[in-house]
């Protein structure tokens, strides 16, 4: 078998309801994760296109969060309709979709403007 061409991590954190940071699956379901498993293997990519679950990415406030190895690319607030279009365009065209895209700035930053304060 090659090696995997991509890896996607999809954050399956479950928190607490009503957590200031949010989840990114408060259902504990999965069902990001098995569209993508669904889309890939729909697309024939499934033996070279890993998507796993994932613990906490830290990237709560832009939850659900995926993250896309060996490019490093940072998706947020990705929805199931969203997973045909990352499937073709990001892993099948090497394309960035840039409404999905979590700003560099934002990433592993406590001071993200996006990050509810404790108050909240």
């Amino acid at each position: 078998m090659p090696a995997f061409t991509h890896h996607i991590f999809v954050c399956g954190n479950i928190r607490e309801p009503g957590h200031p940071r949010g989840c990114c699956d408060a259902e504990g379901r999965q069902n990001l994760r098995n569209a993508f498993k669904h889309e890939l293997k729909k697309a024939g990519l499934g033996g070279l296109v890993r998507a796993n679950h994932s613990g906490c990415l830290e990237q709560c406030e832009h939850g659900p969060t995926v993250v896309i190895y060996p490019q490093g690319i940072w998706y947020g607030h990705v929805t199931i309709d969203d997973v045909s279009r990352i499937v073709s365009t990001t892993i099948g065209a090497g394309e960035v979709l840039n409404d999905l895209v979590i700003p560099d700035e934002c990433l592993n930053n406590p001071a993200c403007p996006h990050r509810k304060s404790p108050e909240s």
